[in-house]
């Protein structure tokens, strides 16, 4: 599974793609579980320079029947910052249990092509 994430160039909020806008929450995401849908959206995401910069697509793990980024970086996007006062975390929820009691360090693989400009 898959999910597009950008930040909003009006502010730098972290975004997700929800397959017809951008939204601030992770659970509000759509997830691709296909390669080619997954592809096609991060190239529109990547067409939309007034409206979002560094588009890429984020590697998901199944965590307490929800999905959540895998890459820590991109839980901590998905979050907020990690003061546990501040940010989307002190919303609370099912959707925000699962990203914290997320597991796993990889990269996530769109980051690490973002990073190697392909």
């Amino acid at each position: 599974m898959k999910a597009l994430t950008a930040n909003r160039l009006v502010d730098g909020e972290v975004v997700f793609w929800d397959g017809g806008r951008w939204v601030e929450r992770f659970a509000d995401a759509k997830l691709y579980d296909d390669a080619a849908e997954a592809e096609a959206a991060e190239a529109h995401g990547k067409n939309q320079p007034k409206a979002v910069v560094d588009a890429y697509l984020i590697d998901l793990v199944e965590s307490e029947g929800l999905w959540a980024p895998l890459s820590y970086r991109e839980r901590i996007r998905a979050l907020g910052p990690t003061n546990l006062n501040h940010g989307k975390q002190t919303e609370g929820g099912a959707a925000i249990a699962a990203l914290k009691h997320a597991h796993g360090a990889a990269r996530s693989t769109g980051r690490v092509d973002l990073i190697r400009r392909k």
